[in-house]
């Protein structure tokens, strides 16, 4: 990558003071070190791994973008090409490409916590609401969660045969 950059703006600016003004800025790099790179040829492995990787991104599309590494393993091994489960993971990974992972998606309802006076605001909401009809009331306090027992109420009605059909325990 710094020898495509160096190869962009040499014709301009030269290979010693570009080496010099990268150094200075934290990407330290010798001309020498990009000389050397410029004369070591691309290696036959490097040239393999390119074409498998684009293979493996043709592979990858032509399926939606939903295969991991296990099933385009698996179709590049019925597309002829010998490439083991590792490799793939790692071209796999070279290219950018995931697939989908089952399981792992957590729905985020809030992007921040709840700020003091909104959780005032909902403790009081929450003090306010009747437990007619709860057995069990549960109460949030600064962070705690408590069970209570609340009596049921009977409501009373104006007929007391109702009332026994209602509230069968008179």
């Amino acid at each position: 990558m710094i020898v495509a950059f160096i190869d962009a703006y040499r014709g301009r600016f030269g290979v010693v003071p570009i080496c010099a003004v990268l150094s200075e800025h934290g990407m330290r790099i010798a001309p020498s070190t990009y000389y050397a790179a410029k004369a070591t040829p691309v290696s036959d492995a490097d040239v393999a791994d390119a074409y498998a990787a684009n293979a493996l991104l043709d592979r990858w599309i032509a399926n939606r973008g939903v295969y991991g590494v296990r099933k385009l393993w698996h179709e590049a091994q019925r597309k002829g090409h010998d490439l083991g489960r590792d490799q793939v993971g790692r071209l796999m990974a070279i290219t950018g490409i995931t697939g989908v992972i089952r399981g792992e998606h957590r729905t985020r309802t809030t992007d921040r916590p709840v700020s003091r006076s909104r959780q005032a605001e909902l403790e009081r909401a929450h003090r306010h609401r009747p437990a007619v009809g709860r057995r069990l009331h549960i109460r949030v306090d600064a962070g705690r969660v408590r069970l209570r027992r609340v009596r049921r109420r009977r409501v009373q009605s104006p007929d007391p045969r109702l009332d026994r059909v209602t509230n069968p325990d008179r």
